[in-house]
Order: C-alpha cells, then structure tokens, then sequence
C-alpha cells in the first residue's frame, strides 16, 4: 500500500532513543522529510548520516532540541518550517523513566523529571504544531504512551511514569475530540516490551545506557534467552517475540497518513497482545 507519505515533513521527538531510531529511519523509508528532535543532537547527526548511507529516499535533519521547554520547542519548529515546509505530522516519542523505584520511595527530583519530559514534552510539541496545523486545517498527531499507563504489572517499579503516561492518553482523547473539526487527527501507541535490535542502536540518555541494559541485558542475550525459553517475560506474552522499534513504526506511519483519515482519538498497544482491552 502506498501511504502517500513521500514529501511529507514528519517531526519525531526522541529520535535518538531505540525506538525513536526505528521511527525515524522508517519515515525516512517512505520519502518523508523528517526532523530528528532530541537533546542528543550527536546521535542524531548519526542517524541523518546512516540514513543517506542507507540511501533512503527521505531527508533527516537532526535539530538539538530539549522538549520540556517551550523556547527550544518553538525553535525547532520554526527551523523545521524554514527548512522543509509546515509540518505534516508529529510524532511525540520523547519520554522516559527517571530510574525505577518503589513508588513510596520515589524521590521529588525524579517525578519533576518525569512530569517535565512526560507531560510538559508532550503540551509543548502539541501547542507548538497544532496552532499551525488548525490554520492549515490538516495535520496528525501521534502520541507514543506506554503500556504502563494500561496495565498495573507493566507500572512494576515505574508507577509514577505509567501514571504520566496516563495524562498522555487523557489528552490524545480531548485533543483529537477538540480538534477533529478542524481537520487535525490525535491517535496514541502504547508500546509494550520494544528492544531494540543491538546495543549500539540507542543514544547516550536513553533508559538502555542509563540502567536498563545492566538490569534487563543487552538484546542480543535477551533474543538468546527467547530463543532458549528462559527470557523473563515471555511465558504470557500471546506472540512470543521481541518487540521492535519498527513495530511502532509501522503504526505510525498509517496513523500519519491520509489512509487514516477516518481515526481519530484511538489508543492501540503495540505489545504482542499483553495489552487486550
């Protein structure tokens, strides 16, 4: 199917984390002009570079952005409109876990943290976009949630962040319902359990490097340990495999597109089935 994406300029927040990778290298695929928008502009140049290497019909500009302010916010979408146009699509990846904690112990530096990044990310990005985008009368809106925000067990040790995952899916609704006369779309992905494909497939600020390959493993002994049947979270798991960050991809990309244009205000989890409403 032929999404109609070649051309279109696509804004991604968190492009340097693993699945913002996969996002944006997937946009990319499909010809569309993508903003790379992530504190780690190093990574970012990275993945422009691995994209041309690739020879991937899109354009990647990677622009140093930190989305928990609106300043930097602004800018970057101003640069993005100087450079490639008004934006088409926004995909607000960026989102994170200060460190895991039990939720009595968790401290006030770290739930700021993740309000900031979590929530203020998200307003920011779509204020910044949607005031454009309802002159326009055009525009989707992609929120990545978490399927912490959906299952108690998924919130294991990260309550506080499923709980600002939950603002996310609150506001995907109202905005989308808000909006929907004006021609913008609001949809939300909650991913489940998404690995990326090597270690060196993420940034610097990503949970991975921050705590998560030391607790959880590096993929390629997590993909051995499926393989073996002794990876920690599969037993339950309907499909039985890693998540990727292509798999997020892929369902931004319709949501992105005009074959979506009857959806609007949906959340879908990306997780194998470990989330069935």
């Amino acid at each position: 199917m032929d999404l109609g994406l070649k051309s279109k300029t696509v804004v991604i927040t968190g492009g340097s984390g693993g699945i913002g990778q996969g996002l944006v290298l997937e946009f990319a695929r499909e010809g569309c002009n993508v903003v790379s928008a992530s504190r780690d502009a190093t990574t970012g140049e990275k993945l422009a570079q691995q994209a041309a290497a690739q020879g991937l019909p899109g354009r990647v500009l990677a622009l140093a952005t930190d989305v928990t302010q609106r300043a930097s916010v602004d800018a970057m979408i101003a640069e993005t409109q100087r450079q490639f146009g008004p934006v088409d699509a926004l995909v607000n990846n960026a989102g994170g876990v200060a460190h895991p904690s039990a939720f009595a112990e968790l401290d006030d530096e770290a739930r700021r943290w993740e309000i900031a990044l979590n929530i203020d990310g998200v307003v920011n990005c779509c204020q910044a976009v949607g005031r454009d985008m309802l002159a326009r009368g055009r525009g989707s809106i992609i929120n990545i949630s978490s399927n912490s925000s959906l299952l108690g067990e998924a919130a294991a040790g990260v309550a506080h962040y499923g709980a600002t995952k939950g603002f996310v899916n609150s506001l995907s609704k109202a905005l989308a319902w808000e909006w929907a006369k004006q021609g913008v779309r609001v949809n939300n992905i909650c991913p489940g359990w998404i690995v990326p494909h090597k270690s060196e497939n993420v940034g610097d600020g990503s949970f991975w490097n921050r705590f998560g390959f030391e607790q959880l493993g590096k993929p390629e002994d997590m993909e051995k340990a499926r393989e073996d049947g002794t990876l920690f979270n599969m037993s339950g798991l309907p499909i039985p495999r890693l998540g990727r960050p292509e798999d997020i991809a892929y369902l931004a990309l319709f949501l992105a597109s005009e074959r979506s244009s009857y959806i609007t205000g949906q959340l879908i989890s990306v997780s194998g089935g470990a989330y069935m409403p």
